[in-house]
């Protein structure tokens, strides 16, 4: 009888048995540093370039070649590009992978 159903209904759903509970163990900064890496490894890739870069041509104006310095600075800006389009490419194909 539908007064059953909502008597039963406001105790609310039958309760979940452990067994079919998805277990979830703690990741730590590492674990989860490399899962990221390699899911997408051209985003650290374009970090290390660029930190690569930056350096380069901070030492450059720092011993005065401006001309490096000037090139080592528009590098960066290339190197961060592409970090950011591989950041978005990475979270494009992520979205596609959880769509399926």
């Amino acid at each position: 009888s539908p007064f059953l159903r909502a008597a039963a209904m406001a105790d609310g759903p039958p309760p979940l048995e452990p067994s079919s509970l998805p277990v979830f163990s703690e990741e730590g900064f590492g674990e989860k540093f490399l899962r990221k890496t390699r899911e997408n490894p051209l985003v650290p890739l374009g970090c290390l370039c660029t930190v690569g870069v930056l350096t380069y041509g901070l030492i450059s104006f720092k011993r005065g070649n401006i001309r490096r310095s000037q090139q080592m600075m528009r590098a960066r800006v290339l190197a961060q590009g592409f970090t950011i389009v591989a950041l978005l490419g990475g979270m494009v194909v992520t979205a596609m992978k959880s769509r399926k």
